[in-house]
C-alpha cells in the first residue's frame, strides 16, 4: 500500500511507502533529544560551571533561563521569517549551531560569551521544535502519523528522564567541560546522519503563508495550547524543585533513584503512546491529566510516605512521557503548522515561567505547596480536555478510521 505525497524538490506526486521511515524519524527523535539535553545540561553541573565562570550559581543558572526564553519568543518569528526556506538546511542549521554552542560552551570562560551561545542554541531549539512535526507529518502515511510524532517526539521526555541523569553523571566523571564537547561531538554525527537520512521538502511561496496568529481563531487550537500551559506550568513547577520537595521528606539521599523511576515510568508512556496515539489520543490525554492528579494528590497528604512518594512519580511519569506527543498531535490536527509554531510558544514560556513561579512558592510557602499548586493547575486540564470533545481533543482525530 502507497500513499501520495509532494516531490521534497519539484512538488509533484510521489508515492509514500506505507511503513514508518524508521532511520528518518529516529534521526529528527535525536534532535529533539539534543535540543532539550542542550538546553538542561547546565543544571546538574551548574556549581562546577559557575565556579569556572566565575559567577554564582543563581548567574550560572540564567544559562537555563536564557535558552527557554529564546526558544519561546524567537519560535514564532523564526517560523515566519524562514517560511520560505527549504526545510532540509534548516534544519542542518539549527544542528550544526548546537554543535558550535556546545562547542564554545566547553572551552569558554567568559559568561557574556556563554550566554551569547546559549541564547544562540535556544534559536536553534526553536527551529528544530518548529519542524519536527511538520516533517512527521509529511513522512509519515495518514493512518501513522499520529505514530510518527510520538517517535519523533521521544527525544524530548527520554531527554529529560535519561539524558540529564547521564549528563550529570558524566559530567562528575569527566568533568563538565568535556561532556559539553561530547554533546558538540554528538551534534555533529547528527548532521551526517541528517543529511544521509532525512528527505528534503520545500517551503511555503509567500502567497501560502497564512498569519500564524490566525491559527487562534480555528476550533481546537485554544483548548489545547491552555492545555500545554497549565500541564507544562505544573509540571515544570514540581520538576524543577523535586530536590527540595525530597529534602523536605527526608529524601534527599534517594533523589537519583526517585528520579529513575520517574525516568522508567516516562519511557513506558512513551511506548504506549506511540502503539496508541493514532487512535487513542482523546483517552490517553485524559489518562494524562488523571494520572498527574493522582500523583499530586499523593504528594500532597500530610503524612507522606516513601512508598506514596515512589508511588506518585510512577503515575506521574506515565502520565507526562508521551504528553509531549499528545499535544503536538493534537494541535497540529486542529491547527497545522501555525497550531505547531504557537506550541513551541507556549510550552517554552511555561517552563521558563515553571522555574521562575516554583521559586517564589517555595521562598514564599515552602516545598509543601508544589503538590497542591500542581492539583490547582490540572484539575481544569482535565476539565478542558473532558469538554473539548468536538475539537481539540475529538473522539475521532480527522483523517483516522
Amino acid at each position: 500500500m502507497t500513499t501520495s505525497q509532494a516531490s521534497p524538490r519539484t512538488g509533484a506526486p510521489t508515492t509514500r511507502s506505507a511503513a514508518l521511515p524508521v532511520s528518518p524519524l529516529l534521526a529528527l527523535c535525536t534532535a529533539a533529544f539534543l535540543s532539550i539535553l542542550t538546553e538542561a545540561l547546565p543544571a546538574g553541573v551548574l556549581p562546577e560551571m559557575a565556579r569556572d565562570l566565575s559567577v554564582g550559581e543563581a548567574a550560572a543558572g540564567q544559562t537555563l533561563t536564557v535558552y527557554a526564553i529564546a526558544t519561546g519568543l524567537s519560535a514564532i518569528p523564526v517560523s515566519l521569517a524562514t517560511a520560505g526556506w527549504r526545510r532540509k538546511r534548516l534544519m542542518l542549521l539549527a544542528v550544526l549551531t548546537f554543535a558550535v554552542a556546545n562547542a564554545v560552551t566547553a572551552l569558554s570562560a567568559d559568561y557574556l560569551l556563554t550566554m551569547a551561545v546559549r541564547l544562540a542554541a535556544g534559536v536553534a531549539a526553536a527551529v528544530v521544535w518548529a519542524e519536527l512535526v511538520g516533517y512527521a507529518r509529511r513522512l509519515a502515511p495518514p493512518r501513522l502519523v499520529g505514530r510518527a510524532i510520538a517517535l519523533t517526539m521521544a527525544g524530548v521526555p527520554l531527554a529529560l528522564s535519561l539524558g540529564i541523569p547521564i549528563g550529570t553523571f558524566l559530567g562528575g566523571l569527566l568533568g563538565w567541560r568535556p561532556t559539553f564537547g561530547l554533546v558538540a561531538l554528538v551534534s555533529l554525527l547528527l548532521l551526517g546522519w541528517i543529511a544521509r537520512s532525512v528527505p528534503d521538502f520545500p517551503g511555503r511561496r509567500p502567497g501560502e503563508r497564512p498569519p500564524v496568529l490566525g491559527a487562534l481563531r480555528l476550533p481546537g487550537v485554544v483548548p489545547v495550547l491552555f492545555v500545554v500551559a497549565a500541564y507544562v506550568l505544573a509540571h515544570n513547577i514540581l520538576y524543577t524543585y523535586i530536590a527540595a520537595f525530597l529534602d523536605r521528606h527526608g529524601m534527599g539521599g534517594s533523589r537519583d533513584l526517585v528520579l529513575l523511576v520517574f525516568g522508567i515510568a516516562s519511557v513506558v508512556s512513551i511506548l504506549v503512546t506511540g502503539a496508541l496515539v493514532d487512535r487513542r489520543l482523546r483517552g490517553l490525554t485524559i489518562a494524562s491529566a488523571a494520572l498527574f492528579l493522582v500523583a499530586a494528590g499523593l504528594l500532597a497528604a500530610p503524612a507522606t510516605s516513601a512508598a506514596a512518594v515512589y508511588g506518585a512519580m510512577v503515575l506521574w511519569g506515565l502520565g507526562w512521557g508521551g504528553l509531549s506527543a499528545l499535544l503536538q498531535t493534537a494541535v497540529t490536527d486542529a491547527g497545522g503548522d501555525r497550531g505547531q509554531a504557537l506550541l513551541v510558544t507556549t510550552w517554552n514560556s511555561a517552563m521558563a515561567a515553571g522555574g521562575a513561579a516554583g521559586g517564589l512558592l517555595l521562598r514564599a510557602f515552602g516545598a509543601g505547596s508544589f503538590p497542591w499548586t500542581v492539583l490547582i493547575l490540572l484539575t481544569p486540564v482535565l476539565a478542558v480536555v473532558l469538554t473539548a470533545r468536538a475539537h481539540g481533543f475529538p473522539a475521532e482525530r480527522p483523517g483516522v478510521k
